[in-house]
């Protein structure tokens, strides 16, 4: 039976908490015990992300779908998987959730509540990266789900920790996350001022996707499990 809708926004509150958490704390410890070393830090960012993803997809898919981003929500209801009216109520509980996360990442490692990230990540080169990684993500997403959707969760997890080092924006790849990391100050924030840019080539890349798969696959045979980025 389908989850009623407040347990399946519960768990995309509660899964995109756990996400942030995961990527916010671990590059803040990554980077104190790298002792400088951006390549260690980035390493033990990238598993951890991509392992909390395998983890949190297993737990939350079957209740929520576990989409953890609104671009993926925006995907699926392109694709006619999730109802126009409930978008709204998952994108608000993926937002609420990815900024909670931040404030329990930045808590548990004695750093204030919020704090502005001042990390730049500016340049064409980082837009069309997220462009190119959230395409990415939605494309392993379909291409799994549907033959394969045990994999899902495996293939997302392993694309994403792939993807922090092929792509040179580390792969955001979704907007509620783009819009938390903000509020850190930290090894994995990023300024105000690039968010915009972020965001937009997320719904781009986005875009982009559904109007390919919709020709790939032309009689709608895409991802029955969604899934999240980082």
């Amino acid at each position: 039976m389908k989850a009623s809708l407040m347990r399946r926004l519960t768990a995309e509150f509660v899964g995109t908490l756990f996400l942030l958490a995961a990527v916010v704390g671990s590059g803040i410890m990554g980077e104190r015990l790298a002792s400088g070393n951006v390549a260690v830090a980035l390493l033990a960012n990238s598993i951890a992300t991509g392992a909390a993803l395998v983890a949190l997809i297993l737990a939350f898919g079957p209740i929520s779908g576990a989409h953890f981003n609104p671009v993926v929500t925006l995907a699926e209801a392109c694709q006619g998987d999730t109802i126009w009216r409930d978008v709204p109520l998952y994108i608000a509980a993926q937002v609420s959730g990815a900024v909670s996360g931040v404030a329990v990442a930045n808590l548990m490692f004695g750093e204030p509540l919020f704090f502005t990230a001042a990390r730049a990540r500016s340049g064409w080169g980082q837009l069309f990266s997220e462009f190119i990684a959230t395409f990415g993500l939605l494309a392993v997403i379909w291409g799994c789900g549907k033959p394969r959707p045990s994999a899902v969760p495996y293939a997302v997890g392993s694309y994403i920790a792939a993807a922090y080092w092929f792509t040179s924006s580390t792969s955001f790849a979704n907007p509620a996350v783009t819009l938390a990391r903000t509020l850190t100050n930290t090894f994995s924030g990023i300024r105000p001022a690039d968010m915009p840019g972020f965001v937009f080539s997320q719904l781009a890349g986005t875009f982009v996707a559904v109007l390919f798969f919709r020709w790939l696959r032309p009689s709608g045979d895409t991802a029955q499990l969604p899934a999240p980025t980082k």
